[in-house]
């Protein structure tokens, strides 16, 4: 199966944390970062050797190994370099020249002035003016165009800004709250009431994955177009799935994935999903899915790429 290449729109169900590591996770090995960053291994070790990007890390028991600092660069080349930029010509700038072109190319590609506020009052953690944009947003032009044109676009610029240096785990927190809290709301204010074919759905993020606003958001859109929606949320273990799943027997399940500090290997989970539910549509996103360029994907499993993507696919259940 082509993997499409992801844009802004395509970050949809990432939840905006994509890119905001967890704090205290200091040590990563090659195919953490591979799984991370979508960079294969043999190719960070190509840039390694040959253009000398990092100097290299081992262990007191002689293993290599990784840092925040070298994941935070090499998240800035795979950006630099997915915008065009040759690697041999980001290896003759240092670290602080390719952070100050990163944050260059942001400002360049950001026309909307709502999210610049948003990103201004979440630097300053100024809750009433994140909220009121978000508001007026929402008032303007709903939740759904909100979330599409404003939050995601926001988020995934707050995942560049990290990488960058420029925001820390407590910006992206402080934003996420404020912007679940909306979704909660938006969700409690919904009618109930099912389609005459309704399609039962459960929602989930395994054990190891907390981001749960693309989640949050894909239980708002199913129960507006009338489907049933049985919500588990965010880090559930294996064992309580395996049991809801036997007793509910739902259509489809929706998963997301998107955390970089997860250690879900990402094709024993699409796997067992797929083999333990055989006759069970597995609909899976977030960006540690849709970036996995070698992810072997079951003939019962649909990646969702954005909101269009979503709507599209529910619009023909009915």
């Amino acid at each position: 199966m082509s993997k499409n290449k992801l844009g802004t729109e395509e970050a949809f169900f990432s939840g905006g944390n994509n890119l905001v590591a967890e704090s205290g996770k200091e040590m990563y090995s090659i195919k953490d970062i591979e799984n991370i960053t979508g960079i294969k291994a043999h190719t960070i070790r190509i840039w390694e050797q040959r253009y000398n990007l990092m100097t290299t890390k081992r262990t007191a028991t002689n293993i290599r190994f990784y840092d925040d600092a070298d994941l935070r660069l090499l998240l800035n080349i795979s950006f630099l370099n997915n915008k065009g930029y040759k690697i041999s010509k980001i290896a003759e700038m240092d670290t602080q020249e390719i952070a100050i072109l990163c944050n260059e190319l942001v400002k360049e590609s950001s026309e909307n002035k709502d999210i610049e506020q948003m990103l201004s009052a979440m630097l300053s953690f100024d809750e009433s003016n994140f909220v009121r944009v978000l508001s007026n947003c929402i008032l303007k032009k709903g939740l759904e165009q909100t979330m599409s044109e404003l939050i995601f676009p926001f988020l995934e610029k707050c995942g560049v800004m990290w990488i960058t240096g420029r925001i820390q785990p407590a910006h992206e927190h402080f934003a996420s709250n404020l912007i679940r809290q909306k979704l909660h709301v938006s969700i409690d204010n919904q009618q109930s009431d099912l389609t005459t074919n309704a399609k039962k759905f459960l929602l989930f993020v395994p054990s190891g994955e907390n981001h749960d606003i693309g989640l949050l958001f894909a239980n708002y859109m199913l129960r507006s177009r009338g489907q049933h929606v049985i919500y588990l949320g965010s880090s559930l273990p294996y064992e309580e799935l395996s049991q809801i799943l036997s007793t509910h027997n739902p259509d489809y399940i929706f998963s997301i994935i998107t955390a970089l500090s997860s250690k879900i290997n990402i094709q024993y989970f699409v796997n067992t999903l797929s083999e333990n539910w055989p006759n069970t549509t597995i609909l899976l996103s977030g960006n540690q899915i849709l970036n996995k360029r070698d992810l072997q994907v079951p003939e019962n499993v649909k990646l969702i790429y954005s909101p269009k993507d979503f709507d599209q696919y529910l619009g023909k259940l009915n």
